[in-house]
């Protein structure tokens, strides 16, 4: 336990260390050598054209990686009574009264210490809870995570094929720079800053595979009307139509959801929760 406890304080400490290396190196040295390239406009230059993609990309994996956080799952524990052998007995929307762990898809969660209504799983990279009411930022910040990585990883190929004159028309010359990288770093040939990036374009295709394998998985649940937690407890999933599935998470409007980022569309769980 007290394991799972620093990891979750260290996994969102890597994070934001991550994302801010990420934009320092962003800004401060792949932008500015777009810059240079003298065959674009100034006005539609590439360096403009990706900024503001990364830009983009960055305020909406930060922005729902936020609101997963203050979207937390509400503990419905709370307010509970206790009922026969002192088994808390807590209130939910519809209005019945039944105990947390007799009600499939709810979890206590020892880390956040509440009990959460359609329990996904716990992200230590948040150090939360995923369930009803965040799920639809989580799935957003995988998404659009995965894609500030590939963005991150493009321009820092073009980057270190400009820098050190690397062609990588073969498949094989991703595979094969950074052991080639390393033998040069410690023969002195190749700079420390020059190794650094690098060893991040590795980072980032390990983060953005993750995030895209993880955001897919997400979605293939939602779909079946699923969480994680079911599926380990071998839960059978209620045959309903996928868009029913989809509405339940971002809403009658889900395409709008998915597009859209910024838009607040809702959940069908938050509308019953206002009424």
């Amino acid at each position: 336990m007290l394991v799972l406890r620093f990891l979750n304080v260290v996994a969102p400490a890597y994070f934001l260390c991550i994302s801010a290396v990420t934009f320092v190196l962003q800004i401060f040295l792949f932008i500015p050598s777009m810059f240079k390239d003298p065959s674009t406009t100034p006005l539609f230059s590439s360096a403009l054209l990706h900024g503001a993609l990364f830009l983009f990309l960055s305020a909406n994996a930060l922005g729902n990686y936020i609101l997963v956080i203050q979207n937390s799952p509400e503990d419905l524990s709370k307010g509970s009574n206790s009922g026969p052998g002192g088994e808390a007995v807590a209130n939910w929307p519809d209005g019945s009264r039944t105990s947390g762990a007799a009600l499939p898809g709810t979890h206590f969660c020892r880390l956040c210490a509440r009990v959460t209504q359609r329990h996904d799983h716990h992200c230590f990279f948040t150090g939360n809870c995923i369930g009803s009411r965040n799920m639809r930022n989580f799935v957003m910040f995988c998404l659009y995570t995965s894609l500030a990585c590939l963005d991150s990883l493009v321009a820092g190929v073009a980057y270190i094929s400009a820098v050190l004159s690397t062609s990588f028309a073969s498949p094989l010359a991703f595979l094969t720079l950074l052991p080639h990288s390393i033998s040069q770093f410690f023969s002195g040939a190749l700079l420390s800053s020059e190794m650094f990036v690098i060893l991040m374009l590795y980072l980032w295709l390990g983060i953005g595979l993750a995030c895209a394998g993880f955001c897919c998985h997400q979605m293939l649940l939602i779909l079946r009307g699923q969480t994680r937690y079911q599926v380990r407890k071998g839960t059978v999933a209620r045959p309903r139509p996928w868009r029913k599935n989809l509405q339940e998470v971002f809403g009658k409007r889900w395409l709008l959801g998915l597009l859209i980022p910024v838009l607040n569309v809702g959940s069908d769980y938050h509308r019953q929760k206002e009424k």
